[in-house]
């Protein structure tokens, strides 16, 4: 692949309030080339969803953004993963230190982020927000849900259809703001021109399937009318949270792509690194 000057990424982030909540817990935010050194740095996109049965979760949501950013691009000579493990953890102590000063009790949120540099993304994820690649129409889900449900998953003893139905599938075992100390999951996936990445919070893959992520990729060409279609969707699903997505594609990747994994199962690839 020719070397380019700058990745081409289209970008869209879309956030409801849905239809019974009052307020907008969710956060979302994309990285714009004139307030970091992108190209030198590389492309930081994350979500947030604060957490209803606490208190300000949307102060949570926002100050978690806000901090991992500012963590991550201060420190532009360490090693991608460690600048993203040091940003969510310096978000995890802030809410937390934010509630004590605030005397609100707990605050807590999700947090999932993603960094592109070259053909590498990297990831950072605490808490259910999820993220998805679409790639040559499948969707694959690659974060795991710090969840009851989703320890139950893994466990093996709840199959992964029935989690969208469970009565305890918000029930969070990992957060930012909860603790002192968190330890997000970190890991590298080698990402190609055209790919699909899409972050959203429970309210929206509650109430769409897997799969039905890379269907309405089909159906919907432009990222906006895209996210638009899926939030739609889960309201008409009945989704009773806040509804953010934010999608990211990829039209051109800067040096030199990855090696393909063997065989042709994109899936088969990520079970050796994914453990839903």
């Amino acid at each position: 692949m020719t070397s380019i000057e700058a990745p081409v990424i289209e970008s869209h982030g879309l956030t409801d309030t849905g239809r019974v909540r009052t307020d907008n817990q969710d956060a979302l935010r994309i990285c714009h080339p004139e307030e970091h050194q992108t190209a030198l740095h590389g492309h930081l996109f994350a979500i947030a969803d604060g957490m209803g049965g606490f208190a300000h979760g949307g102060i949570a949501s926002t100050l978690a953004l806000e901090i991992l950013f500012k963590t991550f691009y201060a420190d532009v000579a360490g090693p991608v993963p460690q600048r993203l493990k040091k940003g969510v953890q310096d978000a995890n102590l802030a809410i937390y230190q934010t509630a004590g000063r605030m005397g609100v009790g707990r605050m807590g949120t999700t947090l999932t982020a993603v960094h592109l540099s070259g053909h590498t993304l990297n990831v950072a994820h605490v808490g259910d927000s999820r993220a998805y690649l679409i790639r040559d129409r499948v969707a694959t889900c690659l974060t795991n849900d710090h969840s009851r449900v989703g320890e139950l998953v893994r466990m093996r003893l709840l199959s992964p259809d029935k989690v969208r139905t469970h009565n305890q599938r918000s029930v969070l075992n990992k957060c930012l703001g909860l603790d002192l100390f968190v330890q997000p999951d970190l890991f590298a996936i080698p990402v190609q021109a055209d790919d699909l990445i899409v972050l959203c919070t429970d309210g929206v893959w509650g109430h769409v399937e897997d799969q039905e992520f890379a269907g309405f990729a089909l159906a919907e060409p432009s990222l906006e009318g895209y996210n638009q279609a899926i939030v739609d969707e889960a309201i008409r699903r009945g989704s009773d949270d806040n509804l953010s997505l934010l999608s990211l594609r990829f039209r051109a990747l800067t040096g030199h792509p990855h090696p393909a994994p063997p065989g042709s199962a994109l899936g088969a690839f990520f079970s050796r690194v994914f453990r839903r």
